[in-house]
């Protein structure tokens, strides 16, 4: 069937903080003569041209305007592309009906949502639909929940080869990172616990590794929510802040790729403190609630970031396994705005196959893991 959509790509909400650094990434690697045809939408034209002209974006990426409370306009906009890339958060404020009309028209999606409640709802609602439209919807592509998503899907196909076998246990254990929050982030979480505050009941729901996975309930979860003292790997662990999203994806994906990584997996993240007992579970990222939509780190911050993580698999006979994953940009903004670029781009070329609600892993997994290598400054090494 002939392709008549006017794009591959379109990124939504591209006058925001992190659609900006999007759209500046797609133009610096690919720019308008690029192998695939993308465009740049919002809600307001004026700043749509605005951006355009301050990055010095070529005039034929062409520029469309929606706005996630006009059901009309959100049709169109993911009518005319195959892939929608949307960067309009918070997702459960404004992410719904665009979720809808990509499942609904059989456009692919992808996003940067770490809101697992949010994502429960949207498969419970449109899994089905996407199925049978054939759009592909791969939530959360940008630090949370890829660097995880991705090493891990790595090191259970080392230890599948290596020892006949998926690890059961699985600790990722970050080593160290420099990042900071955007207004975004703290619009998301202040989303989310609004939302719990209006019915506690929720809150079950964040703490359940498995919401996501469908009715399926594996083993007991470690907490990670308490410092404690590892010792085979001779250090002291605390609360990562990622963990209540990362883990939910990871045992999506797994169950997604029928279990590759085995029905007994026990997978936890936790933020590597030093060998000798900290005061404080410090060294996190930062999350000023002061921060509104629209700010975050400066240029000089997210080119001073960095993350370095361990994926550590074992099993009860001794077999061992890690993966190091290590990004060359602050993990919220400067990592996460080429990775999720690079997963639209990947989507884009990824021959169509079975639709739904879905994670990265079992749609793009060795691809993407590939182009994040050669473009978007990540490194996954097997150790």
């Amino acid at each position: 069937m002939t392709d008549t959509r006017d794009f591959d790509i379109l990124v939504f909400g591209a006058t925001g903080f992190t659609g900006r650094l999007i759209c500046e990434y797609l133009n610096e690697t690919y720019g308008s003569n690029a192998e695939f045809r993308w465009g740049m939408a919002a809600r307001n034209l004026a700043k749509l041209e605005q951006l355009r002209d301050e990055l010095g974006i070529d005039s034929s990426v062409s520029l469309v305007v929606a706005d996630s409370e006009d059901k009309a306009s959100i049709d169109k906009l993911a009518g005319s592309t195959r892939v929608l890339l949307s960067a309009a958060g918070p997702y459960q404020l404004y992410g719904s009906a665009v979720v809808e009309s990509c499942a609904r028209l059989g456009t692919d999606y992808v996003d940067l949502n770490g809101e697992p409640l949010w994502m429960k709802d949207m498969i419970a609602a449109h899994d089905e639909t996407a199925r049978e439209s054939g759009a592909r919807i791969v939530f959360s592509c940008g630090f949370d929940s890829l660097p995880s998503d991705l090493g891990v899907h790595l090191l259970q196909q080392v230890a599948s080869a290596k020892f006949g076998a998926p690890l059961p246990r699985v600790k990722c254990r970050v080593k160290a990172m420099q990042g900071t929050a955007s207004g975004g982030t703290v619009a998301s979480f202040t989303a989310t616990m609004a939302s719990i505050k209006a019915n506690p009941a929720l809150f079950a729901d964040l703490a359940n590794p498995f919401v996501l996975t469908d009715g399926f309930t594996g083993p007991e979860q470690p907490a990670g929510n308490e410092m404690l003292f590892e010792e085979d790997l001779n250090n002291w662990s605390g609360p990562f802040i990622m963990a209540t999203i990362n883990t939910k994806n990871v045992h999506r994906s797994n169950q997604l790729l029928g279990h590759a990584y085995g029905a007994d997996l026990v997978y936890d993240e936790m933020i590597l403190l030093g060998e000798a007992k900290p005061e404080s579970a410090g060294g996190d990222m930062s999350l000023d609630m002061t921060l509104k939509p629209g700010e975050g780190p400066s240029k000089e911050e997210r080119e001073a970031g960095f993350y370095d993580i361990l994926y550590v698999g074992s099993n009860e006979a001794g077999d061992t396994a890690t993966v190091q994953v290590y990004g060359d940009r602050d993990p919220g903004y400067g990592s996460t705005s080429k990775i999720i670029a690079e997963a639209a781009v990947c989507l884009s070329q990824t021959p169509k196959g079975h639709g739904g609600c879905l994670t990265a892993a079992p749609v793009m997994g060795d691809s993407l893991r590939q182009r994040l290598q050669d473009h978007a400054g990540v490194s996954f090494t097997v150790l």
